[in-house]
């Protein structure tokens, strides 16, 4: 069947904070005394109606994390899950915003988040590794300042530099010098558009934070220019079909145009992006999006060895994880 453990899977798009698992939360919080009842039911999930409760849910289940052992209870819970679906490798954006209003120095959260990644990578074999995001929406001078962070406190499992928050707010331009130093400190380099906003904001993007990979990036195909653009500069998208439907972005999954874009030559891997507010899983995601338009285990390889091929990880990594990918069709 379409999306068995047996396909090795990757993953590039997965916010940290928004892959907690409600029992998480509600165990953290209850020794932080913190009543997270208004964002979890009694049968234990999420309670969001739209972008902006589901944000408001996201950022006050992000608020009990207040230690470096919560985040690496987090960090390696995640990734075993990961891992038991068939992953073998797991990139996971990390934010030093929540870092810092959580009382946190980047530094321990980022060991903790790590500690985390290598205990599960101990158990299961499993790869991670980390990109930091600046958030548009708290403006210019912030992402420059994660940016400068994560620059002055280099660790080898944080690998790129990103942009999330309200696509909505902040011209791509206005973040152009916090890119172009992450890059030359050797980072990786993605940025959300195209989910909220249109195909005009996934150009932007390309034009002025000279990324190679898109966050979302499902609304290019509102614009066949672009869409052969994307083809032509073998950008990658990290489409989440999952999240899109959850978010409204488009109604059910056979009107997402994943598979047109894949058809149309532009290289997508498929994510989950906040599992468990979309009640989504990365093996579901490579399950559904298979059932829905007929990809076959074949199929699901290319994508996955897209991923791997994208990935922010030194080139060793990623020949080992194509010898596990290979192997395992074998």
């Amino acid at each position: 069947m379409a999306g068995e453990v047996n396909v090795p899977k990757a993953e590039l798009h997965c916010h940290i904070e928004g892959a907690a698992m409600p029992a998480l939360v509600q165990k953290i919080a209850k020794r932080e005394g913190i009543d997270v009842s208004a964002i979890i039911d009694a049968r234990g999930q999420y309670v969001w109606s739209d972008f902006t409760t589901f944000l408001a849910a996201y950022d006050l289940a992000s608020s009990v994390f207040r230690r470096p052992g919560d985040y690496a209870q987090l960090s390696e819970t995640y990734f075993r899950m990961l891992a038991a679906e068939g992953a073998i490798y797991g990139e996971i954006f990390i934010s030093p915003d929540h870092a810092t209003a959580a009382g946190l120095s980047y530094k321990a959260y980022v060991e903790g988040l790590a500690a985390g990644i290598e205990r599960a990578k101990a158990e299961t074999g499993i790869e991670g590794r980390m990109i930091a995001i600046g958030v548009r929406h708290f403006g210019t001078a912030a992402v420059e300042r994660v940016a400068r962070e994560v620059i002055a406190n280099p660790h080898p499992l944080v690998t790129g530099f990103g942009l999330a928050g309200d696509e909505r707010e902040g011209h791509p331009a206005n973040f152009a010098k916090a890119f172009r130093m992450a890059g030359e400190a050797g980072l990786g380099l993605t940025a959300h558009a195209g989910e909220i906003g249109g195909p005009e904001s996934i150009m932007a993007a390309l034009d002025f934070l000279r990324v190679r990979r898109i966050g979302h990036g499902v609304r290019a195909i509102e614009n066949k220019a672009l869409v052969e653009r994307l083809a032509e500069e073998r950008i990658v998208l990290e489409v989440c079909p999952g999240s899109n439907v959850a978010l409204g972005v488009y109604p059910v999954l056979r009107f997402h145009p994943v598979n047109l874009l894949r058809r149309a030559g532009v290289r997508v891997t498929l994510n989950s992006d906040d599992p468990p507010f979309f009640h989504t899983t990365l093996g579901r995601e490579y399950a559904q999006v298979s059932r829905t338009f007929g990809w076959t285990d074949e199929d699901q390889r290319a994508v996955t060895r897209t991923a791997i091929e994208a990935a922010f990880c030194d080139r060793g990594t990623k020949e080992r994880l194509l010898a596990r990918l290979d192997s395992a069709r074998a």
